[in-house]
C-alpha cells in the first residue's frame, strides 16, 4: 500500500510535465517556426520477489517470476522537427526552409539558429531577426533597392528602380545532424550542443539541407487538435493515479482501525 502511494505520485507528477509540454505546444500554436516537443517517460526500478525460471522447493520452475513496478520518471522533452504549414505573406524579406535546416543569426556574441524567417531591416539596412540579431553571414539591402528575390539555392538578388541588378548575396543554410539535441532559448532561437552535433552551413539543397523561399513563411507545427486529445488524456491519466492515491489511503486507513 506505501509503494502504491509512491508510484501513483510519480505517476501524478509526470502527468503534470506531460500537461506542462503540451500547454507550451498550444500557446505557441502561431508562433512562426515554432516546433512541438514531446514529453517521453519510462519505468522505474522494480521489486523483484520471485526470478522467473528460478527452481521451485518442489523441483518445478517458476514461470513468470513476481516483479512490482516503483511508478515512471521523465526522460526527456524532445523536439519535434517535422514541417509546418507554409503562409505565403506577400513581404520580400519573409523567408522560410522547404526541407531540413536553420538560418543562423549573430545573437550578442553568439551563433544562434533559428526556423523562423520573419525578417526586417536594422537601421543599417543589414537583414535581421525581429530582436534584432543579423542573419549570417550579414547581408546589407542598399537604399535605392526596390525588389528583393530569394532563389531556392540561397540566391538573393537586389533589383533597383530600373530592375538592374544593384547587389547579389547568398543566404546559407545550417544543419545538425541530431536537431533534437539542440538547446532551445527561446525568442525562437536555438544554440548547438554536444547532443546536437557540430552545425554544417553550406548552400540550400545541398547535403541534405532544405531549400529556400522568400514571400512565404514557415508557421508552427503544433496541431491543437492533437494536442488538445493529449491534454484530455493526460488530465483522465492524472486522475486515475490520484485515485490510486484516494485507494491506497483508504486501505492504509481500514489496517489502521483493525486493532480496534
Amino acid at each position: 500500500m506505501i509503494r502504491s502511494l509512491y508510484s501513483s505520485a510519480t505517476g501524478m507528477g509526470a502527468q503534470q510535465i506531460q500537461t506542462d509540454v503540451v500547454a507550451n505546444n498550444l500557446a505557441n500554436a502561431s508562433t512562426t517556426g515554432f516546433k512541438k516537443s514531446r514529453a517521453s517517460f519510462e519505468d522505474l526500478m522494480y521489486k523483484t520477489i520471485a526470478i522467473a525460471g528460478q527452481t521451485t522447493p518442489g523441483g518445478g520452475q517458476v514461470p513468470t517470476g513476481i516483479q512490482i513496478g516503483m511508478g515512471v520518471k521523465p526522460a526527456g522533452v524532445q523536439k519535434i522537427f517535422t514541417q509546418g504549414d507554409y503562409v505565403q505573406t506577400g513581404n520580400q524579406l519573409d523567408f522560410a526552409i522547404q526541407g531540413a535546416g536553420f538560418f543562423r543569426v549573430l545573437h550578442g556574441d553568439e551563433d544562434m539558429y533559428t526556423r523562423g524567417g520573419n525578417f526586417t531591416l536594422d537601421s543599417d539596412g543589414y537583414i535581421t531577426s525581429p530582436t534584432g540579431d543579423r542573419l549570417q553571414p550579414e547581408i546589407s539591402i542598399p537604399i535605392e533597392a526596390t525588389t528583393i528575390t530569394l532563389e531556392d539555392d540561397g540566391t538573393l538578388t537586389v533589383f533597383g528602380d530600373d530592375q538592374d541588378i544593384i547587389a547579389t548575396e547568398n543566404v546559407l543554410v545550417t544543419t545538425f545532424i541530431n536537431p533534437s539535441g539542440l538547446f532551445a532559448a527561446g525568442q525562437n532561437l536555438y544554440r548547438e550542443t554536444e547532443g546536437s552535433g557540430d552545425p554544417q552551413e553550406g548552400t540550400p539543397g545541398e547535403d541534405g539541407a532544405g531549400t529556400t523561399l522568400n514571400n512565404w513563411l514557415e508557421m508552427s507545427n503544433v496541431s491543437v487538435v492533437e494536442e488538445m486529445v493529449n491534454m484530455i488524456v493526460g488530465q483522465r491519466a492524472y486522475e486515475a493515479n490520484s485515485k490510486s492515491v484516494q485507494t491506497a489511503d483508504s486501505m492504509l486507513s481500514t489496517a489502521v482501525e483493525l486493532k480496534r
